[in-house]
């Protein structure tokens, strides 16, 4: 790919072509972040194995040091290496990545990840990212990434570059030494993440893959009852991807000064609209783009409309209620 003039003048953001992917890799390599699309959010991405390059994600993004986080590899293969996988977690596997579902899985007795990522746990979140960008950057590096989304702790996840660098706007920061620049994300929110170390397999999260999609695989799944002092994933802390302005949730207007932010035909007085046309999967991929665009303004609350809680409503649901400070 050639390289083109970037509208950015940040020398962080690169293009994802040949050069970027490797400057990126490089940063990696040498135990430093780097930043990088998935097809949910970006994340900000430290080699796996590595306890001080782990540890600078807690760093940078304020996180609290018993949050695990996920690791992307290239493939079910890369998975196996580190994680234990019964057949229902091999069938999923086949299915859904690469993909936006992240497995919790026990980890092997050899497994080469620093122990960071899982916080102390004896298992590991893995998942196989579908996004060219990612995978060229996981096959340049030869590295297991762990990657949370790219903000600090408890702010709303990026889906642009620009969201990323908003976070860490100087490059005295502890935050990625590169960007790579790959676009919008499609999906827009987290991957979903199923617990297989239990009895039965856990929704602790919903995300990009549906609960419906997965119980057509494996039947009924149990819901997580949520332990956010000891969380077993990301995203299960009682708070989270919240704007700095208060969230009222299930409303039909704006608070006096504040914005609505709509969904479907019907939220006409709405400043924003996730979908006019009522898609959940514009909906998600609008979602943390529009919360943003909103928190920044002059607004403020943010009032949001009722979204069904069907397929990718219910992590649309499970995000908004994490930032959410009043429901109407």
């Amino acid at each position: 790919m050639n390289s083109l003039p970037h509208p950015h003048f940040d020398p962080r953001i690169r293009l994802p072509d040949e050069a970027g992917i490797r400057a990126a890799a490089d940063a990696l390599l040498n135990g430093d972040l780097a930043a990088f699309p998935t097809e949910t959010v970006y994340g900000l991405g430290a080699d796996a194995t590595n306890d001080l390059a782990v540890a600078q994600i807690y760093e940078a993004k304020g996180r609290p040091a018993f949050n695990p986080l996920i690791v992307h590899v290239a493939d079910l293969e890369a998975a196996r290496k580190y994680a234990i996988f019964n057949d229902s977690a091999v069938k999923l596997a086949e299915t859904f990545w690469p993909g936006a579902l992240t497995l919790v899985l026990p980890r092997r007795p050899d497994c080469a990840l620093s122990l960071l990522v899982s916080a102390g746990l004896d298992s590991i979140a893995i998942r196989v990212p579908n996004h060219p960008v990612a995978d060229d950057l996981l096959g340049t590096s030869g590295l297991p990434v762990a990657a949370p989304s790219a903000n600090r702790s408890g702010d709303v996840s990026p889906t642009q570059a620009g969201h990323v660098l908003n976070s860490w706007p100087s490059d005295k920061d502890c935050g990625p030494r590169i960007i790579l620049d790959g676009g919008p994300c499609v999906v827009g929110v987290e991957s979903t993440v199923l617990d297989m170390t239990t009895g039965r397999p856990t929704l602790l999260r919903p995300g990009g893959a549906t609960r419906e999609e997965l119980e057509g695989i494996l039947g009924n799944i149990e819901q997580a009852d949520g332990t956010p002092d000891r969380p077993r994933s990301p995203g299960m802390l009682a708070r989270h991807y919240a704007p700095t302005r208060p969230v009222y949730l299930d409303a039909a207007v704006a608070q006096l000064g504040g914005a609505f932010l709509g969904f479907g035909p019907d939220a006409r007085d709405a400043t924003l609209n996730l979908s006019t046309n009522g898609d959940l999967q514009e909906a998600a991929s609008n979602l943390f783009t529009m919360l943003r665009e909103l928190d920044t303004a002059p607004y403020t609350s943010i009032a949001i409309s009722s979204v069904p809680e069907d397929g990718l409503g219910q992590a649309i649901n499970d995000r908004l209620r994490r930032a959410a400070t009043i429901k109407d």
